[in-house]
């Protein structure tokens, strides 16, 4: 059966017809990979490994009072943080604040992760009690890896407010312009512990109110005009991770989220719970290459 030869202008709008439909299959599939990419990332991101530190001591110095106390704990080696907080930064972890947490994890509705954390790992530090070593043994190792790899390294403190300054006991507490340094430099997250550090779950309603929440007034009185994200004393951090459904309607009054102490990585999923946020213990006893699995854990 005769056909007619294909015009010249026919040729082309196939040409042109087949082209279009290769530009939108890309583009299709571009998108997808941009959905599935978000999807993936949710998926992989389903625990946060949130580490609890307290005193940092120098294990090189014979006369550190603490190093010489094993009975103290927990406390860690500086020389140990700060290899491994290097290797999170070398290895491009997001170092998440308690807000950051908050808003990209826990609330509802939940902010869309920011593109320049959406390829990262996210891992939250923190440290207990404000000791004085968050000033003079933290705080240099933080600059130091600044220094060294142009980065920051972002920590949380949580600081009873009624001990700021103490120099009276075996350990030594920051005073609040220790603490601000930290703070205006870009180191330090604040939040709260505690007036004084007083087992929650055991006081009275009104003494459980005035210790939650004079600690996030005064707190709040030490950093005023120097918090630029309105944050400092938005979260706590439960004094001995003691906590039960009494005390977290207080807590709710005054803070966005409340975090345990009891070995557990923060899983995200349908039953989370902003108050009863798992943070995992670490002491003298944990090396450097057990805290870099747990932060490697959760992801493929």
């Amino acid at each position: 059966m005769y056909s007619k030869p294909m015009t010249i202008g026919k040729l082309f709008q196939e040409i042109f017809q087949e082209r279009k439909k290769i530009i939108k299959s890309f583009l299709f599939a571009f998108l997808l990979t941009l959905a599935l990419k978000k999807l993936v990332l949710e998926v992989l991101i389903d625990e946060i490994p949130i580490f609890g530190f307290h005193d940092i001591v120098d294990i090189q110095l014979q006369n550190d009072r603490v190093s010489q106390d094993k009975n103290i704990l927990p406390s860690y080696p500086k020389q140990d943080l700060e290899e491994f907080l290097g290797y999170l930064i070398r290895e491009d972890y997001w170092f998440l604040s308690t807000q950051e947490l908050y808003n990209y994890f826990l609330a509802n509705p939940k902010q869309p992760i920011p593109p320049q954390h959406a390829q990262q790992k996210p891992v939250m530090i923190t440290f207990d009690d404000g000791y004085e070593s968050i000033h003079t043994q933290l705080l240099p190792i933080l600059e130091n890896l600044e220094n060294k790899y142009g980065k920051k390294a972002k920590v949380v403190l949580f600081v009873n407010a009624g001990f700021m300054g103490d120099k009276g006991s075996r350990l030594y507490h920051a005073t609040c312009k220790e603490l601000n340094e930290g703070l205006v430099k870009g180191f330090f997250d604040i939040q709260s512990h505690g007036l004084h550090h007083k087992k929650l779950t055991e006081l009275a309603h009104g003494d459980l109110e005035q210790e939650i929440s004079e600690d996030q007034k005064r707190l709040r009185k030490c950093t005023a005009g120097l918090d630029k994200s309105q944050t400092v004393a938005s979260h706590i951090a439960y004094p001995f991770g003691a906590t039960d459904e009494r005390v977290e309607k207080y807590i709710a009054k005054y803070y966005l989220s409340g975090y345990l102490y009891n070995s557990r990585t923060l899983k995200l999923g349908w039953n989370r719970n902003e108050y009863r946020i798992p943070r995992l213990t670490v002491n003298m006893e944990k090396s450097v290459d057990s805290l870099i699995k747990l932060a490697s854990g959760g992801w493929f």
